[in-house]
């Protein structure tokens, strides 16, 4: 919910959250930038999460659970959310550029999905 007010609160016109079963997997939402109604994805990748945490030796059992490193990930999204608005909010950044990896392609990717795909091509250094 407070990934959702944040969001809001800066412009956010759709929110919704995708799911896995009943795990919450990502969270997108639609941005109007420069007359454009644009989507973005962020992702929880909480079995990640679960994989450091479980690694972990001084890390105790009760916290290597998939519900315990679920709500983790979540934790960390919303405090990365939050992180990104301040850059904006003191004009550090445009939310185009800190939200950029996370927009959502016609294909349905995300941008680095894209990218992390091999279509690198335009990211090339000049010659």
């Amino acid at each position: 919910m407070e990934i959702r007010k944040n969001l809001v609160k800066h412009g956010a016109t759709r929110i919704v959250s995708d799911y896995d079963g009943l795990i919450p997997k990502s969270i997108s939402f639609s941005l109007e930038l420069h007359g454009t109604l644009l989507a973005f994805r962020l992702p929880a990748n909480y079995k990640g999460v679960q994989a450091v945490l479980s690694a972990d030796d001084k890390v105790p059992k009760r916290y290597k659970s998939e519900a315990h490193a679920l709500k983790v990930s979540w934790r960390i999204i919303k405090d990365w959310v939050e992180a990104q608005m301040a850059l904006v909010e003191v004009k550090l950044a445009e939310i185009a550029e800190v939200f950029l990896p996370y927009a959502i392609s016609k294909s349905g990717k995300t941008l680095y999905e894209e990218i992390s795909g091999g279509n690198m091509k335009f990211l090339e250094a000049p010659h």
